[in-house]
């Protein structure tokens, strides 16, 4: 199989090669080694060298055959030594798979490889001293967002189809935005977090993967979605696959757009004009389109956020061996020093924070069907402006920074209701812009039934970045 040619498929496209015979696995498997050796010296996406061999799977699958990335974001993979980012962790094999990661397997993925994070995955940009900064293939002088950073470089540049992501205030959407992709991210419960975590950052923190269409995003749902034994949230079923959603009408929806900031900051033009004709779109489509978003209190939102970076942090404190801060960075070592202060009275509060916003945006969604906005403020940032390693950086500016630069994405981490980037826009030097859509709990298959449609109406599948393993 020649280089181009792998590289212009999707995951269900490969999957549909192998099946037909007309290509094999393993052909398949060494143009995404050779892909992943043409471009990862240009955008720095992993964070070892690639497994070999593969890492195994189980017997026939939706996607066996279909190359696939995990992410060093903790442990996912029995014997793959993770390291969250960080020099203070060398290393650390993790002693079985997550219920993730055997789906994953189940499904026939050939998982070639480990990306990269920036430390402690706490932060919208990838650029860890432990690695070094993560490159867009759409500017190598940009950044990919954060933390999913290392998959979205790599699938963005056709290296493999589909990578592993998670997403505690926007890491599997954000990088989606910098980068061109489909970022789902779930409705909490719907994909398992376990057996060695019952709720992942307080239950704000949720895993699937990023894609470049969204008919790869429905299959590879239907192979990993449903609890796991004994997990503590369990989503409503679906009515049927999700990838029978992709194309379904989902008949006349109450559609909100909204430009606005909940956090008051403001909102590139052309970041919030991508969002504007999404909604536009939807409405040529004969969905009721209206300006509205709901009655979301910012400082509620930060609060929860602010527990959910404590939970990390405390994962480390508690820790057989406490890693050496001098090796971390700057604002790891004010998230440990915020964890260690942190009371019980200070957990509550922020649960009862978020509350208040869950509340709103069920409430919302009780009059609205759908909820469109911006995935991001701005377009991608250039490399070293979130300042992770800043020792003069305190955690109210680090936030308030990221605020700035990301104000969109945590409310839905908050909520639990599920959440997906779109790449429906350009910039007009060249830059992805990415649109969210929110759905209320559950309703994974109306996000893939309106994704669908704009991927029709407003295509991206032509648009390859500069650095690509197919060309230009």
């Amino acid at each position: 199989m020649q280089l181009h040619e792998y590289a212009k498929y999707d995951a269900v496209g490969l999957r549909t090669l192998i099946e037909a015979g007309e290509v094999t696995a393993g052909e398949v498997e060494a143009a995404a080694r050779q892909a992943l050796d043409q471009v990862n010296p240009h955008v720095n996406g992993l964070a070892l060298p690639p497994f070999q061999p593969a890492l195994g799977h189980a017997g026939d699958g939706p996607l066996t055959g279909v190359p696939f990335l995990i992410k060093d974001h903790g442990p996912v993979a029995e014997g793959v030594p993770f390291s969250l980012g960080s020099r203070a962790l060398p290393g650390i094999p993790a002693w079985r798979d997550t219920d993730l990661m055997t789906r994953f397997r189940a499904a026939g993925l050939v998982t070639l490889g480990l990306t990269t994070v920036p430390e402690l995955c706490v932060s919208f940009s990838t650029e860890p001293l432990r690695h070094g900064p993560a490159r867009n293939p759409w500017n190598p002088g940009r950044g990919v967002g954060g933390s999913s950073g290392g998959a979205a470089a790599l699938v963005a540049a056709g290296a493999v189809p589909v990578a592993h992501a998670s997403d505690g205030a926007g890491s599997i959407r954000i990088p989606a935005s910098c980068c061109g992709l489909v970022g789902l991210k779930p409705s909490r419960g719907r994909v398992p977090c376990g057996p060695d975590a019952g709720e992942p950052m307080l239950g704000m923190a949720y895993e699937f993967a990023l894609t470049r269409t969204v008919r790869d995003a429905a299959r590879l749902l239907d192979a990993v979605h449903g609890p796991g034994v004994g997990d503590k949230y369990t989503a409503p079923p679906p009515r049927g696959p999700y990838a029978a959603e992709v194309g379904r009408d989902p008949g006349r929806l109450r559609v909100a757009v909204t430009t606005e900031s909940w956090a008051g900051t403001a909102v590139d033009a052309e970041v919030a004009a991508a969002a504007v004709r999404a909604g536009q779109a939807l409405e040529r489509a004969g969905h009721l389109v209206t300006t509205a978003g709901p009655a979301v209190v910012w400082d509620d939102v930060v609060r929860a956020w602010v527990c959910e970076s404590v939970a990390i942090a405390s994962t480390l404190l508690l820790a057989p061996r406490r890693p050496d801060e001098g090796l971390m960075e700057a604002v790891s070592r004010q998230f440990l020093k915020t964890a260690e202060e942190y009371s019980a009275l200070d957990m509550l509060a922020a649960f009862d924070a978020q509350n208040r916003v869950s509340r709103a945006v069920g409430a919302f969604f009780t009059g609205y069907d759908l909820l469109v906005t911006p995935t991001l403020g701005r377009l991608p940032a250039p490399h070293g402006v979130l300042r992770y390693d800043d020792p003069e950086q305190t955690l109210t500016g680090w936030l308030a920074a990221l605020t700035e630069y990301g104000p969109f994405t945590q409310v839905f981490n908050v909520t639990g209701g599920p959440a997906i980037s779109l790449p429906l826009g350009h910039s007009e030097d060249g830059l992805p812009i990415g649109v969210q859509l929110a759905a209320g709990y559950g309703r994974e298959d109306l996000l893939l039934q309106v994704a669908a449609h704009l991927e029709e109406a407003l295509p991206w599948r032509d648009r390859v970045p500069p650095i690509h393993a197919g060309g230009r």
